[in-house]
Formats: C-alpha cells, sequence, structure tokens
C-alpha cells in the first residue's frame, strides 16, 4: 500500500508540473506571469480553483472530523461566508480594480501613508504564513503517521520533499500557475470525499436518505446551537463567518490576488459570488462525510483514533476509516490531501512574495535593480526562495504544539492576526479621516494583545466564551484607536 500511496503522489506531482509546463508556453511572462496572469484567467476556473484554496487541508480532515464534538453547528459559520463573499464582490473588489492594484496593502499607502502599508503587509505576512503552514503541517503530520513513520524516516523529510515541490513548480508561473493547478487540487478534494461516502454507504448497504434520518437520531446533524454563551452560538457563527470570509478572503493577498487575474471587475465578481454558492455544497459534502464516518464506526465497532491520553483525535477520524475502508478510498484520500496541501501552499507562497516585493521592496514605485547590481527577477526568486524556507520552519515547529482540531487553530490565528487588517480597511473605506501613520503598527499590536488579555478573562470576568469573533472584537479595537489618534487630524478630501 506504501509503494501504491508513493506512485500516486508522484503521477499528481507530475501532472502539476505538466500544468506548469503548459500555462508557462504562451501568455504573459516573468513577473508579469507571477505576479498578475497578464489579467487573463478565466473566472469560471479561478471559481472553481478557489473551493479548494479555501478548504485546505484544515477543512479536509477537521471538518468531517469535528462532527464528532461539534456535530453540523459549523454550516451557519458557512451561511455567514456568503455573507462575506457579496461584501467582497461589492466593495472590495470595486477598488482594488479602480486602483489597479497588484498588492492589495498597495491601498494603505495610498490612504494612510507607508508605514500603514509596510503594517498592513506585516501583518498579512505573519498570519499567512502561520496560518497556510499550519495546514501544510496537517496534510504532512497524516502522510507521516500513515506511511513515513513505518519506514523510520524523519517527520522533516516528507516536509522538505513537499515545500520543494511547491518551489519548483511556482518558481518561474508563480499565480499564472497556481490558478490553473487549483482547478486540478479543487477535483482531487472533492472526489476523496465523494469517493470515501460511497464506499461507506455501500459497505453499510444504506443510501443517503437513510444515511441521514440515522445521523439526525444521534445528533450528528445538529445545526444551530442556542446557547448565547457557548463558543458555536449560531449567530456568532454567522457573523464570524462572515467577517472571517472579509478578512481572510477580501483582506488576504493570497485569495485576491487570483480575482484580479480575471480579466475584468464584472468576471472577478462573477467568480466570487459563484465560490460562495459552491462553497456551500462542499461543505453540506464534508459534513456530510463526517456523519458517514461517525456512522461507519458506530455500525462496524471500528475504533475512532486516540492519543496517549485515550481522547478521540477528529483529526484523524477520516484518514483512519478510509485506509481501513479499502485500497481504493485510501488512494483517494492521500491523493486528496496531497491537493489540500499543495493548493494550502502554492498560492501562499506566490503571496507571500508578492506582498514582499510590492510593499516592501516597492515594485510597484521604482525598479529595485536601480538600488543594487540584481534584476527584479533574481530579487523576486530569491525572495520567494526564503518564504519557502520559512514555510517549512514553521511546519517542523509546529510538530510538539499539534494538540486540538487544528481548524480552531488557523481561526485563533485569524482572530488575532486578521483583526487589525478588518480595522484599518474598516477605518479607510467608512471614515474620512486620516489616521496617524506612524501611530498604526502601534496600534495593530496593541489590539490583539488586549484581545489576548479579554479572551484569556472573560470566562472569569463576565461567563463568557469568546469563539471566532474575537476577531470583529479585535477590528474594533483597532478602528477605535485609530478614530481617537486621528481626532486632531485632517479629513481626508
Amino acid at each position: 500500500m506504501e509503494l501504491t500511496i508513493l506512485l500516486c503522489f508522484a503521477i499528481y506531482t507530475a501532472l502539476l508540473f505538466l500544468i506548469m509546463w503548459l500555462t508557462g508556453r504562451r501568455g504573459a511572462k516573468g513577473n508579469e506571469a507571477f505576479f498578475r496572469a497578464g489579467r487573463r484567467s478565466p473566472w469560471f476556473v479561478v471559481a472553481y480553483g478557489m473551493i479548494g484554496a479555501s478548504l485546505s487541508g484544515v477543512t479536509f480532515m477537521s471538518v468531517p472530523g469535528g462532527v464528532y464534538s461539534g456535530q453540523w453547528t459549523y454550516m451557519p459559520m458557512v451561511f455567514g461566508y456568503v455573507l462575506g463573499y457579496a461584501a467582497i464582490a461589492l466593495i472590495l473588489l470595486p477598488l482594488y480594480y479602480k486602483l489597479n492594484l497588484t498588492s492589495i496593502y498597495s491601498y494603505l499607502e495610498q490612504r494612510f501613508g507607508l508605514a500603514s502599508e509596510k503594517t498592513g503587509a506585516l501583518f498579512f505576512i505573519l498570519s499567512r504564513l502561520l496560518g497556510s503552514a499550519l495546514r501544510m503541517y496537517l496534510v504532512v503530520f497524516v502522510l507521516y503517521e500513515f506511511v513515513f513513520r513505518a519506514w523510520g524516516i524523519p517527520f522533516w523529510v516528507p516536509a522538505v520533499v513537499f515545500i520543494a515541490i511547491i518551489l519548483l513548480y511556482t518558481f518561474t508561473g508563480g499565480i499564472k500557475t497556481v490558478v490553473w493547478t487549483d482547478t486540478l487540487q479543487t477535483t482531487f478534494l472533492l472526489l476523496a470525499a465523494v469517493a470515501t461516502v460511497v464506499a461507506i454507504l455501500n459497505n453499510l448497504d444504506m443510501g443517503v436518505g437513510e444515511l441521514l434520518k440515522r445521523s439526525a437520531e444521534k445528533g450528528y446533524t445538529h445545526l444551530f446551537e442556542t446557547d448565547p454563551t457557548a463558543p458555536k452560538f449560531y449567530l456568532k457563527q454567522i457573523l464570524s463567518g462572515m467577517f472571517i470570509t472579509i478578512t481572510m478572503t477580501g483582506l488576504d493577498q493570497d485569495m485576491m490576488q487570483k480575482n484580479l487575474t480575471c480579466k475584468t471587475l464584472r468576471d472577478a465578481q462573477k467568480n466570487v459570488m459563484t465560490s460562495s454558492m459552491l462553497f456551500i455544497v462542499v461543505n453540506i459534502l464534508f459534513l456530510m462525510l463526517g456523519a458517514a464516518l461517525l456512522t461507519y464506526a458506530e455500525q462496524t465497532g471500528f475504533a475512532l483514533p486516540v492519543n496517549e491520553a485515550g481522547a478521540v483525535v477528529p483529526d484523524k477520524i477520516f484518514p483512519s476509516v478510509a485506509f481501513s475502508l479499502s485500497g481504493f478510498t485510501a488512494v483517494c484520500f492521500v491523493l486528496g490531501m496531497v491537493a489540500a496541501g499543495y493548493s494550502s501552499a502554492d498560492g501562499t507562497l506566490t503571496a507571500l512574495t508578492t506582498t514582499f516585493c510590492y510593499d516592501f521592496l516597492g515594485f510597484d514605485k521604482n525598479s529595485p535593480s536601480r538600488r543594487t547590481s540584481l534584476s527584479p527577477l533574481k530579487i523576486r526568486r530569491i525572495v520567494h526562495v526564503v518564504f519557502a524556507l520559512l514555510y517549512l520552519l514553521v511546519i517542523i515547529a509546529f510538530r510538539p504544539f499539534h494538540r486540538q482540531s487544528l481548524i480552531d487553530t488557523v481561526f485563533d490565528v485569524a482572530g488575532f492576526t486578521y483583526g487589525p487588517l478588518l480595522g484599518l480597511y474598516a477605518f479607510g473605506l467608512f471614515t474620512r479621516r486620516k489616521a496617524r501613520d506612524r501611530w498604526v503598527p502601534f496600534i495593530a499590536v496593541l489590539s490583539p494583545v488586549l484581545c489576548y488579555i479579554l479572551k484569556l478573562n472573560a470566562p472569569v470576568w463576565f461567563g463568557y466564551h469568546f469563539g471566532f469573533e474575537i476577531l470583529l472584537l479585535n477590528g474594533l479595537i483597532t478602528f477605535l484607536l485609530l478614530w481617537f489618534s486621528s481626532l486632531n487630524t485632517k479629513h481626508c478630501p
């Protein structure tokens, strides 16, 4: 089985390099292809590929596994995603296209100043580097546990292999390649989920209707948490989903760089709204998969995976069942995991490189080759390699700290790092005040620190447990601090 899995991995990787070769044959070349793809990407290709880019290894693993403890209470957050996508299509995309941006954080420089631009870019780099590396970590972790550990191969070896492959196929084509490889990754992510559900239904000799009926009887499909003090209270989930989408997609260079490769604003808007509808369907599929996994375990007596303390590990439920069902489901799962890993990292490396080149090296202001003997192309390649190495370091360093379901960890990171971005953009878009540019970095650091203190002590102080809505509070505090710091400044014209 291990050799079969490695063969599938090799074939899939070869397909990615084939796509890289095909996309590099025509159209934009060099930095133009890497950063903007010549703005010629078909909107429907971007929309379909966005599914894989949004899902990642965390959704692929943690959403089905999360049904064990959270039932379907993740779904109200998905409803919030749709509202967030609408805000992106109607508010943010028109702004980005009007200003003809490559890095979306260039807006902050135009609105407030250089310190604000670099602050926004730095928070994106921090958040995306950590969040995307955690998504990639989960892929490496699962393949290591189920394949490489038995061979005595150290954890860092598959991590190095994954990052090296991603670096190679994004090195030249950048976002132009990523837009098309995302479509392949989306396909294999969905194939893995569908194949596992079908295999479980055949094994248990039941249809979808009976599966949902039994799942409802067991409480697996419980949708709305009605306790206002609970972390997953449905109204909090909806609001959190909306603002998580606005921040983690609309204010995220990785996700928006793909959208900005569309030919026109209208194409980009069609892409975003189509993606939001598809996202509902896909998440229902993964939640149904979670219910199917638990039903299979109950009906067959399959022992759910546990840690050293005897507690069930949700992130291991899907792979454990997939590997036990058949060789076909095991192979589909591995291909899905590989696709999830690649989709988590390829666009991120490209976006991190773009952000650093534009917001810190000033690629959009003047040629960096005037300040150094290196050409812009060489500078971009060096930056790309450095971020790949940082990515690898985060993956390896996180290994001892993997405890809870990673989807919670990823959103915790987002809540503290994207909050200042939310506050900055809201202040820029919905007020005419001119923030004190030199104060912005201090405000952006102070706000998440205050939120962290509040989140730790809220259960004792107020009897309230903060969930993902800490993102909203973080953005609000940033907004208010910007407001009060701007009281003695002139309004924008």
